[in-house]
């Protein structure tokens, strides 16, 4: 487990954690590229849009998965119009929950008063 300061900083924090994790454990090369992706966008979500103060990671490996959550203590809000996602695929945001998506086999995302957990599985 890490705890870092929800700065723009953690988030290169959050990937060379990542590739160390992935390293350490011998895992392949696919997991690490996932396991980069998915730190770099929840962090990401955390920096930009949570309001916390620090972010909290956690890493659990076993035979066939690589787990991965996220936390915040930001209060949820609610959006005051709808979401403005980008109408093309070059467009340089809008897609951190969908490419997490893309790289686990599975997503959740808590919310609570006392902050927002997403947890991601990697299949190895």
């Amino acid at each position: 487990m890490a705890v870092l300061p929800a700065s723009a900083r953690a988030v290169p924090r959050l990937r060379r954690l990542a590739r160390a994790v992935v390293r350490s454990h011998g895992l392949p090369e696919a997991a690490e590229e996932a396991l980069t992706v998915i730190v770099s966008e929840l962090g990401t979500n955390v920096v930009l849009h949570s309001g916390s103060p620090e972010l909290e990671v956690v890493f659990e490996i076993d035979d066939t998965s690589l787990t991965v959550r996220v936390r915040d203590c930001g209060r949820w809000r609610q959006r005051p119009a709808p979401r403005c996602e980008p109408d093309d695929m070059d467009a340089p945001f809008g897609r951190g929950l969908a490419l997490v998506d893309a790289y686990s086999v599975d997503t959740s995302v808590l919310r609570s008063a006392d902050g927002t957990q997403v947890r991601a599985v990697i299949a190895l």
